[in-house]
């Protein structure tokens, strides 16, 4: 196989969290060493659907979710199940953003070819902390937050690359911080670890998303900042939430005017 869009796709149908695993390396590798190239050839994507993935967890609406306490090793579990169910969704983002949007410039898709072998590798340090804490990804019910916003975005190229890195996936940039304080309280200093490797790798990944949608801006003709403002408005609405941190958005291409805007619209 030559064609990146027919890989990608491949990548993202794998149910078997293992085998996408497996696959997004083999894609990733393959890239690098200019086996794969995406082919103005390959089939037009098909519509979006379900992404690849295994029969558990179920899935439930997010305020269905339990939130449970980090004083024991079952409220440790179920958050860094939490940070892994979000890790397995950022692999097929990533992977979808290379198979669904054509005509891209090639660093575009080696960018999202390479998130995608990050999340792969984020997911695998969270499957292992989960064993060491007798669990495994599927044992805990999760959300479909992600994939929903991916499906509403799916016909344009910048809102996707407005609405899923930078806001949904940079959520992970405001939260991270308190999941770490918390758990340095109760002394789980394994978790730490890797939330730590996760949030320093999620800064690029949302840059990513910010150079793509400023390019997607540029060209056609619109106006980033007030572009930007008007998806989240329309496709947000209310569900927008804060605070930020400021210092990793910035770091991510976040501008402080944008900034300022995002926390009115989110303690409107």
């Amino acid at each position: 196989m030559t064609d990146l869009h027919a890989a990608a796709k491949r990548c993202l149908d794998a149910t078997d969290p293992v085998e996408k695993l497996r696959l997004t390396q083999a894609a990733w590798d393959a890239l690098q060493s200019g086996a794969l190239q995406p082919d103005a050839n390959s089939p037009a994507p098909e519509r979006i659907s379900a992404p690849g993935r295994p029969a558990r967890p179920h899935l439930v609406p997010q305020r269905q979710v339990p939130h449970r306490g980090l004083g024991t090793a079952e409220g440790r579990a179920a958050l860094v199940h939490a940070v892994a169910h979000i890790e397995f969704n950022a692999i097929n983002l990533a992977w979808d953003a290379v198979y669904r949007y054509r005509g891209m410039p090639s660093d575009y898709y080696r960018d999202w070819a390479s998130c995608a072998n990050d999340e792969a590798r984020h997911f695998a340090m969270l499957a292992r902390r989960l064993a060491e804490l007798g669990h495994a990804y599927g044992d805990f019910d999760a959300h479909n937050g992600l994939w929903e916003m991916a499906e509403k975005t799916a016909h344009r190229d910048t809102a996707r690359m407005a609405l899923v890195p930078r806001v949904l996936e940079a959520r992970g940039l405001d939260v991270t911080p308190g999941m770490i304080e918390r758990l340095r309280g109760v002394g789980d200093e394994s978790t730490i670890a890797i939330l730590e490797v996760i949030l320093r790798e999620e800064v690029a990944h949302v840059a990513a998303g910010t150079r793509w949608f400023k390019w997607c801006c540029e060209r056609d003709g619109v106006d980033p900042r007030e572009t930007f403002l008007d998806l989240v408005r329309d496709y947000m609405g209310r569900n927008l939430r804060g605070p930020f941190n400021r210092p990793a958005r910035l770091q991510a291409g976040f501008d402080e005017m944008e900034l300022d805007h995002l926390t009115a619209l989110a303690l409107s």
